[in-house]
């Protein structure tokens, strides 16, 4: 048994060189990781004398099994043996005490077994976790519970130890070689559990060897896998992250100011939709020689709207050979000072440049300037404007 123990403490700590560094997070759920299996094998009792191969017979279980972590499992099995023939026959011990129990037992299952256990993963144990089942691993098993013998009527309280040695056929398979001893720790009717010249009961009643092979399908099955990082690299990502929080917080601040100028923006749009219309302030007495081109706030740019008074001017210029125009750009009091200076120039050209450009005018009859300010009409909106007035 020790050279068996050294064997396995071998195997995991090879297992161990080569591991993984990683961690597994447990299940938040408690119907993850649940397992079921069949259980076939053979058994071969080991009470009062009985011979290892001629006493054997056929076994047959299940077990259901829940993994707490990638180490740990805890789970339940019930295991029955096929009557072959009487496990008592030719017992000298049994048959000094005046029982005589060489025949068949009347059952087709003479003994009975259910146990609670749980099993420790020594590769795991030893070796770390890694992203996924291995393909091959081996666990300690303990367990202890209800054993019944039917040809001597008896229950008795049993424990039990062994080693799985399990095959990862794929996620949900698994196919195990279980060997296992079982420990009758009440004792029977004709040889009553005696534990006066010996402190440990587990030296008297070895109640029998199992050699089973189990085959467990897995539901809901895994753990998830996190790898393990350099506590620089995480300290390095952690203030990355405290960095993009700040950011983020930035953000909404900005995000929230903008939302409070676009409802002032909203309230001011409506007000303006809702006042009545004002009466432009006369400019000139001489209205045949002056047209208007309006533009949008902040903007130069001529809309289709306002193209076809640029036509009319366009117009005018071609059928009067000597006559010339005079272009004065404005801008409304809203806004920065210089911006609007220049936004005054700029709406002037623009005025030039489509007569040049779309009507073929001669840029030597045309004056653009620009008179920033403009305040001809009390309607703010209106004066950004760019006035032409035709001299000939």
């Amino acid at each position: 048994m020790k050279k068996l123990s050294l064997v396995i403490v071998a195997l995991a700590a090879l297992f161990s060189a080569n591991a993984q560094s990683t961690n597994y997070m447990a299940p938040q759920k408690f119907g993850q990781n649940w397992s079921l299996g069949v259980d076939v094998g053979v058994t071969s009792p080991r009470l009062m004398n009985h011979n290892f191969l001629s006493d054997m017979r056929a076994q047959f279980g299940l077990h259901l099994e829940k993994q707490f972590s990638p180490v740990v499992a805890v789970g339940i099995e019930a295991q029955a043996a096929i009557n072959t023939h009487s496990w008592y026959a030719g017992s000298q011990a049994v048959l000094d005490a005046g029982y005589d129990l060489t025949g068949n037992s009347a059952s087709a299952l003479d003994r009975f077994r259910v146990n609670a256990y749980t099993t420790v993963s020594l590769f795991n144990l030893f070796g770390g976790y890694p992203c996924g089942r291995r393909i091959f691993d081996m666990e300690l098993l303990a367990g202890a519970g209800w054993g019944y013998q039917d040809m001597l009527h008896q229950n008795y309280f049993l424990t039990k130890a062994g080693l799985n040695f399990n095959f990862n056929l794929s996620k949900y398979f698994t196919l195990s070689l279980k060997p296992a001893v079982v420990f009758n720790m009440t004792g029977t009717a004709y040889e009553p559990l005696n534990v006066s010249q010996t402190s440990c009961a587990y030296n008297r009643r070895l109640a029998g060897f199992d050699l089973n092979i189990g085959f467990t399908y897995h539901f809901n099955t895994g753990f998830k896998c996190v790898t393990a990082g350099d506590n620089g690299e995480i300290d390095a990502l952690n203030a990355t992250l405290n960095g993009l929080r700040a950011e983020l917080d930035a953000c909404l601040a900005a995000t929230a100011a903008n939302v409070a100028n676009l409802r002032a923006l909203q309230a001011e749009l409506d007000a303006c939709r809702n006042r009545a219309p004002q009466v432009i302030e006369k400019v000139t007495d001489n209205l045949q020689s002056v047209r208007y081109v309006f533009y949008k706030i902040g903007s130069s740019v001529i809309t289709a709207d306002q193209q076809p008074n640029v036509e009319m001017v366009a117009s005018y210029l071609k059928h009067h050979k000597d006559s010339k125009v005079v272009i004065k750009g404005y801008a409304s009091q809203d806004g920065n000072l210089d911006f609007n200076i220049k936004l005054a120039a700029a709406r002037a050209e623009s005025v030039k440049t489509m007569l040049v450009k779309k009507y073929g005018i001669d840029a030597a009859r045309i004056t653009a300037e620009g008179c920033g300010i403009g305040k001809m009409f009390s309607e703010n909106d209106w004066n950004r404007v760019a006035i032409c007035t035709l001299e000939d």
